[in-house]
């Protein structure tokens, strides 16, 4: 479907002699020493593609010309205006540009906690970014393919008809992302891990690292940051007592675990890329006057934490619903 220039194939063992490598069922830790690597790179991919896609759509959204702007005419010389005047074309757009970004903030932080629980000489700070990692990874590698799709998508869909050939190259960022949400283990399988074994199966422990983190920022932000810092408190405060209701119902139905994980862990996302955001806004306030990079970097925020955040609600609802109705059908009444 995607990556064909991958050197893909399938290997067939049937009648093959294995060995074991080193003590039995010690394979798994082996394979884990890399894995966090390799699903942070794979999360890193997937937001290559999205970020490829809106480059390429950006510069077609302002030299394609169709229609007029709502508000009348902006290039009065054309025929037409460029289709980046349009609302829903820069609904896309912005769309891409705040995952997109907020996507690079947060594997950078991501990677920071990497190198810090391999480089640093302390062992409290070594153990914590140890347990943030084995937290946030999970999160990493799904949210930011699922989130490459659905900008690679956005940017096909600003080339319109154009964007479904060839000739344009959209379309193959589409198949080429898709990939990145299936291997280094699927987008429903970090969902589970982050829920079954990193929040669960800590009681909570490594979740309040990252939690106590965002609090510490919001208690020490300043008011000029309250257009931030105040939806950033809701969307941790949504976290913090969607993930203790969650503790509570997996004691006594494991199944509220399976239910509950991929919405769970897209809502963490989003609230994770609110940090980010919100980290961006205040490094970026102050200095929008002085450099466009600042006041788009503002421009963004606002449009993250207008537009994007929001969701969060949807998917909390979906949460809390719980995992009854996914076993009201007989297998047979699928």
């Amino acid at each position: 479907m995607g990556i064909k220039a991958s050197a893909t194939c399938v290997m067939n063992f049937d009648g093959a002699t294995g060995w074991i490598v080193d003590a039995p069922n010690k394979g798994l830790a082996a394979m884990f020493t890399m894995m966090n690597y390799e699903r942070l790179g794979v999360g890193i991919q997937g937001l290559a593609t999205g970020e490829r896609s809106y480059q390429s759509a950006v510069d077609y959204a302002r030299e394609r010309i169709q229609s007029r702007a709502p508000t009348g005419p902006q290039a009065k010389d054309k025929a037409a205006d460029p289709i980046i005047v349009h609302p829903d074309v820069r609904r896309m757009l912005l769309t891409m540009k705040a995952l997109n970004e907020g996507g690079r903030a947060f594997s950078s932080y991501v990677a920071m906690q990497l190198d810090t629980a391999k480089f640093s000489e302390d062992p409290a700070t070594r153990k914590r970014a140890e347990e943030l990692v084995a937290l946030l990874t999970p999160v990493a590698k799904a949210f930011l393919t699922d989130m490459g799709l659905e900008t690679t998508i956005h940017g096909q869909q600003v080339f319109g008809g154009h964007g479904f050939i060839r000739e344009w190259g959209q379309e193959q960022l589409v198949r080429d992302c898709r990939i990145t949400q299936i291997y280094e283990g699927t987008n429903g399988i970090q969902a589970l891990d982050l829920v079954g074994r990193k929040v669960i199966g800590s009681g909570g422990a490594f979740y309040r690292h990252f939690a106590e983190e965002i609090k510490a920022f919001t208690d020490s932000a300043d008011s000029s940051l309250a257009e931030f810092v105040e939806p950033l408190k809701a969307a941790i405060a949504n976290l913090e007592q969607m993930t203790a209701e969650l503790l509570e119902r997996a004691k006594a139905n494991p199944n509220e675990i399976g239910a509950a994980s991929v919405e769970y862990l897209q809502v963490f996302g989003y609230t994770a890329y609110a940090y980010m955001w919100a980290l961006m806004a205040r490094a970026a306030l102050g200095k929008q006057d002085q450099d466009d990079f600042y006041a788009s970097k503002l421009g963004t925020a606002r449009f993250y934490f207008a537009r994007i955040l929001p969701r969060i609600h949807s998917l909390t609802a979906a949460v809390k619903a719980g995992s009854e109705s996914l076993y009201l059908l007989d297998a047979a009444q699928f």
